[in-house]
């Protein structure tokens, strides 16, 4: 609808711009001088012509009156032509004053051709200047509508995508289905949708492999066990030495298939070492900005950073506060109060919910691997964002707080300054 206003405004435009060229390219100005007006100068002159003093000018025309000998005798207004030449110049009617066939002076009525024609110009400059002004309001107007419909779209596009290789498939992308990108915006955003069902169907995958593992360690160490403690007791009674060696051989194989069964259970955590981090000297009012673009329902309102330069990973810091706010979003389904200060070696970022938190005992293993408030029964989950971002900020030297606030949860991430600050 508006790329059809937009054409049809700049059609009306085109098509009043080429009229007005034709009624300007064939119209000519009339600058010939109205005769019966000239008729009547000469004859008021003619009759007035001894009393000049008290001639009046009945017409629209500007006229001078020159006695026989060429010297002024009237003038209607300044600036007029007065003399012969000098109207000759200036194109002007110039009519001789007979009295009785005698010619006693002239008279020289002004031609306002010159206004005329100048007239029109500024007439022509005033109606093409409306038009181009005209014509530049709609194309910025235009130009502004792109920008609001295809570049920031396209720009929002970018940002999403980022996070979407970067993991975080909890913030959905925001979209307006009346503009142009709508249905295609929608698409990438079921495409995050089912990125996110497959990543906690992956995330149950390996919750199950790691009960599997879990499972078959605790089936596998118990005959080792009993494996063992039989042949201790045998080692205690073996009378010959070859006995004794072979018990000890026993216990020995039980110790290494106990300690093979003990890596092979903690093997299923290793995988978080493969995401690295980075961390450099970063000016703190970054931070702002990365608070902004994790607060993507907009229901919080960020504070000023203190200025200082703050040791932290770009990308990861963004992934932490992402994490922290769509939980908050997810489970508490409420506005979010946010505060920064910095003391002595940190920046100390607080942002807490108006939900009703999670019980004090569930606190300590939140940010464990897998694990969720009960709060969260009824919400898809892979309980990893609180864990991953705890690792995050123990790389950046910084520290990851969780507690139930005056209103509900309260997550609090501690930044450490850099070195000289």
């Amino acid at each position: 609808m508006k790329k059809q206003a937009f054409l049809i405004g700049v059609l009306f435009v085109l098509i009043s711009e080429i009229i007005m060229l034709i009624v300007f390219a064939v119209q000519t100005p009339d600058f010939s001088q109205d005769t019966v007006a000239v008729n009547e100068v000469v004859q008021s002159v003619t009759k007035d012509f001894n009393a000049l003093e008290q001639h009046k000018n009945t017409t629209v025309l500007d006229y001078v009156v020159l006695g026989e000998n060429y010297n002024l005798l009237y003038k209607t207004k300044s600036g007029l032509s007065e003399s012969v030449n000098a109207a000759i110049a200036h194109r002007d009617t110039i009519l001789d004053i007979t009295i009785e066939g005698n010619a006693v002076g002239k008279v020289i009525i002004y031609n306002d051709g010159t206004q005329t024609l100048q007239s029109h110009k500024q007439t022509a400059i005033t109606v093409l200047s409306v038009a181009i002004v005209i014509s530049i309001g709609i194309c910025i107007g235009y130009a502004v509508y792109i920008h609001l419909t295809v570049i920031r779209p396209f720009r929002k596009l970018k940002g999403f995508a980022e996070r979407i290789s970067d993991g975080n498939l909890d913030i959905p992308l925001e979209m307006d289905k009346q503009n142009l990108f709508g249905a295609f915006t929608e698409s990438f955003d079921i495409m995050r949708s089912e990125l996110k069902k497959a990543r906690i169907a992956e995330a149950k995958a390996q919750q199950s492999k790691k009960e599997l593992v879990a499972k078959l360690s605790h089936d596998i160490k118990t005959p080792i066990a009993s494996i063992k403690a039989v042949s201790e007791v045998g080692l205690a009674v073996a009378d010959s030495e070859k006995d004794k060696a072979n018990y000890t051989q026993i216990i020995g194989k039980a110790d290494q298939i106990n300690t093979l069964v003990t890596n092979l259970f903690t093997a299923t955590l290793e995988e978080l070492q493969q995401l690295t981090v980075s961390p450099v000297n970063i000016e703190s009012k970054q931070v702002k900005a990365m608070l902004e673009n994790s607060d993507y329902l907009h229901k919080a309102t960020i504070p000023d950073i203190p200025e200082c330069l703050i040791y932290a990973d770009s990308l990861r810091l963004q992934q932490v506060f992402d994490n922290i706010f769509a939980n908050s979003y997810k489970y508490a389904k409420t506005e979010i109060t946010v505060t920064a200060y910095k003391d002595d070696n940190n920046i100390v970022i607080s942002m807490e919910d108006y939900g009703c938190g999670v019980r004090a005992e569930e606190l300590t293993v939140l940010k464990e691997k897998f694990k969720r408030g009960s709060n969260a029964n009824n919400t898809e989950g892979a309980g990893l964002g609180l864990y991953i971002s705890d690792y995050f900020m123990k790389e950046m030297h910084g520290e990851l707080h969780i507690e139930n606030g005056k209103h509900g949860l309260k997550v609090t991430v501690i930044l450490a300054l850099s070195v000289g600050v």
